[in-house]
């Protein structure tokens, strides 16, 4: 399991260049060049996905959906979390 919590105010996540992303009926599908596999995020996932095109703390992503929809603060960060741990798995993006 990535550890992404620790000092989490501090890192910032973003993109990976070099992904293909469409939207195709409200959901985000990326195709990664580097292993071929598309991947649907979904809606959410698909904010996410725009939301982390430039360097952004994952802190701050956390906060600006919380406030977009409306959701607990201990919801919010767990779902975040384990998306973006899927998303580092999958190496769509990078947290430094």
């Amino acid at each position: 399991m990535l550890d992404i919590s620790v000092s989490k105010e501090k890192k910032l996540v973003r993109q990976v260049p070099g992904n293909i992303a469409s939207d195709m009926d409200g959901e985000k599908i990326i195709l990664s060049i580097e292993n071929g596999k598309y991947y649907n995020l979904g809606d959410v996932g698909g904010e996410i996905w725009d939301r982390i095109a430039d360097p952004i703390s994952i802190e701050i992503l956390i906060t600006n959906l919380m406030e977009e929809f409306n959701v607990q603060r201990d919801v919010c960060e767990a779902d975040v979390h384990n998306f973006l741990e899927h998303l580092i798995e999958e190496g769509l993006i990078k947290v430094e």
